[in-house]
């Protein structure tokens, strides 16, 4: 069974997925941020275990939301709980009042966004070592 919770802050298991999966796998080292103090934070369950997050942030004063730090521990990857989650964060955004989603995709995982309706812009940018690049979604 799939479960998604909210929380308004940060939670062990979510420092935990995000240190697997972007300190640990993919080598980034300034995971944590101050935006995670602000920011709406969810986790998705598979048969009550923490498996993957998102967290969901204001942008500026406008009606959009950003989608960001989205991780599924690797062994829960072809279960598609990465859209699942977008998904939910994207409701979540509505139900605020967005318009707008935002992220700030690896360019690797473009293509994945590209099938939940997002459309790249703008050129690419670093973030640590990684390339991304800006996407949007009118929701």
């Amino acid at each position: 069974m799939t479960e998604i919770k909210f929380f308004d802050s940060l939670t062990q298991e979510e420092i935990d997925i995000r240190t697997t999966v972007f300190v640990e796998e993919q080598g980034f080292e300034e995971e944590f941020d101050t935006a995670d103090e602000t920011a709406l934070h969810a986790l998705i369950y598979v048969d009550g275990k923490a498996v993957g997050c998102a967290r969901l942030l204001k942008y500026n004063e406008e009606s959009a939301y950003i989608i960001g730090r989205i991780a599924v521990l690797k062994e829960y990857r072809m279960l598609h709980l990465g859209s699942t989650i977008v998904n939910a964060m994207i409701e979540k955004a509505k139900e605020l009042g967005g318009d707008t989603a935002i992220i700030s995709a690896q360019c690797r995982a473009q293509g994945f966004y590209e099938t939940l309706g997002f459309e790249a812009s703008g050129e690419i940018y670093y973030e640590e070592y990684c390339p991304h690049i800006h996407m949007e979604k009118k929701i």
